[in-house]
């Protein structure tokens, strides 16, 4: 038995020992990294109400705040005039009757949710049997991806069981019951270990269920494992090793929901919970070749996950298709009063869509100079085939929206993680090179508060000037990573999917993002579904896990 982390406010933290004063000459060094020249005078007459202020940051240090004291400056990504679906009519899924278990049972391993469901629902295999066969899945892969921090069989069962007695009794609660699935190792779920996929948090178990898995649980699904993420949210590496990429196990599988993306892509769960602050959805779809849906700001409610930049912290999921991206979004959007910045709306999906009705944009500047045979330009040419008027237009890269959102994430990350840096037990992590949380969380808390607050103003500024662009268009088709996009749409706060596209000339998956209005999902979903059923990319899976 592995033993319990001790609360980690009982953990020793390193103070810095008071000192009488600050003095001109240590204010004359710290103006220089922060640009700031001030004179003699104005110095001396700075020193005695900082070295007051020392005061204040050592009681502040004394308080040892956890990762789970919630930061009550809400971010809200709803610009004024913007208008919310309130609403919400009924919500159907067409889960087909005609579906039969095929003759290798192995072949289940890629079977999308309608048809998981269908053979659930009509009773052709039980909850319990599915489970059974997905956690031998994982015990057979999970090693070799180094995607599984945790095998929860004991709740699986459990609840695998309770939904084979509510189908059984004529209780059916919809397309996700009975449905196995994956959870990324950043949320609480009682009864598991919660690692953040970092050694100094190896032990911790936290007595709460995430509101996600909660959820989800209600629906009827079925939670089989604790997936892996890069060490506190960061790339894919964690104590376990890098996780690797179900298309070529020499690489990574991209981060930070490293491990959804690789269990989802490698048929070793129907579908996987991850997070997105900075391309953490985006980028293992991409890789992995999966659809990732990453949710309007605020539009899934995040208690019970790991705090790691309040602003930009958001709930998402990873999928074979777009459809049961819609499926379990459905059941997983929702506010919570435990976070504030959580939005109630309506979710309006209709599995249809008409694409001549639609205002849709290409980023030009990102795909214009692309090769002919791109996958990028194919998909566009797809489109233009299925009926949709494509709008070209540019996407600005002067907005400096990577430096602002990074100077956010760190100051707030190094708040989320006050405490580990101060103890010093950062020096545990497997990460430690000047670009990782350890350095990152060090540099950070020389930002000073009044440049992390006018990068918030900033960001308030690039949101309506982006507002135009972003909620103009019904859908704005990028390449995932080219530009400045994906930090933007993080500090605007506006869904995307990201889905595959093809293959590249090495084998790897190709992939297009979708990006979409806020608490646009409905209409973004249905748009990417039709783009499946005309492509069949998404149908594509690495030969290593097949049947």
């Amino acid at each position: 038995m592995r033993k319990f982390l001790l609360s980690f406010c009982m953990m020793p933290v390193i103070m810095a020992s008071a000192q009488d004063s600050i003095t001109r000459s240590q204010i004359a060094t710290t103006e220089k990294m922060f640009g700031l020249s001030f004179s003699d005078s104005k110095k001396d007459s700075m020193t005695g109400y900082l070295t007051d202020r020392l005061k204040t940051y050592y009681y502040l240090q004394s308080q040892n705040l956890n990762n789970d004291v919630p930061f009550p400056l809400w971010f809200n990504p709803i610009l004024p005039g913007m208008k919310i679906p309130r609403k919400q009519m009924p919500v159907h899924f067409d889960i087909p009757d005609q579906v039969s278990m095929p003759s290798d049972k192995s072949q289940l391993a890629f079977y999308s949710i309608p048809q998981l469901a269908s053979l659930i629902k009509h009773r052709k295999i039980t909850s319990e049997e599915l489970t059974r066969f997905y956690l031998e899945r994982l015990k057979k892969y999970g090693a070799a991806l180094h995607c599984v921090i945790e095998l929860t069989e004991d709740i699986a069962i459990s609840q695998a069981r309770k939904a084979d007695a509510e189908i059984a009794s004529g209780k059916y609660r919809g397309p996700l019951h009975g449905i196995p699935y994956g959870i990324k190792d950043l949320f609480a779920v009682e009864g598991t270990y919660t690692t953040w996929g970092t050694p100094p948090y190896k032990n911790q178990k936290i007595n709460q269920t995430a509101f996600v898995a909660k959820q989800l649980e209600l629906a009827g699904a079925v939670m089989v494992a604790k997936l892996s993420l890069g060490e506190l949210a960061m790339d894919d590496v964690w104590f376990g090793g890098l996780t690797r990429n179900p298309w070529d196990t020499t690489k990574g599988s991209g981060g930070s929901s490293a491990g959804s993306a690789a269990a989802t892509a490698a048929g070793l769960v129907p579908f996987a919970i991850g997070t997105e602050t900075y391309g953490s959805i985006v980028d293992p779809a991409m890789r992995c070749g999966v659809t990732g849906l990453r949710p309007t700001y605020g539009s899934v409610a995040r208690t019970g996950a790991m705090a790691l930049a309040w602003s930009s912290d958001k709930v998402g999921v990873l999928c074979r298709s777009a459809e049961d991206a819609a499926i379990v979004f459905n059941y997983i959007h929702g506010a919570d009063q435990s976070d504030a910045s959580s939005i109630r709306f309506a979710f309006n999906y209709s599995a249809s869509v008409n694409l001549k009705q639609l205002k849709i944009a290409y980023i030009k500047n990102y795909i214009d100079t692309l090769p002919s045979g791109s996958t990028e330009k194919q998909t566009l040419v797809r489109l233009k085939e299925m009926g949709a008027q494509l709008i070209p237009i540019s996407f600005p890269d002067s907005l400096h929206g990577d430096e602002i959102l990074s100077l956010i994430i760190g100051a707030e990350s190094a708040a989320a993680f006050d405490l580990l840096t101060r103890s010093s037990m950062d020096d545990e992590m497997v990460q430690q090179a000047r670009d990782r949380w350890p350095n990152t969380f060090r540099t950070a808390r020389f930002i000073p508060a009044v440049e992390y607050i006018n990068a918030c103003r900033v960001r308030y500024q690039i949101m309506k000037k982006m507002d135009p662009v972003l909620d103009g268009y019904d859908i704005i088709i990028a390449p995932p990573e080219t530009g400045d996009q994906l930090a933007i749409t993080n500090l605007t706060g506006n869904p995307s999917i990201t889905i595959p596209n093809g293959l590249l000339p090495n084998g790897m998956p190709a992939s297009i993002s979708f990006i979409g209005k806020h608490f646009g999902e409905a209409t973004l979903l249905a748009f990417a579904k039709s783009y499946q059923e005309q492509t069949g990319f998404h149908l594509k899976h690495p030969s290593g896990f097949l049947p």
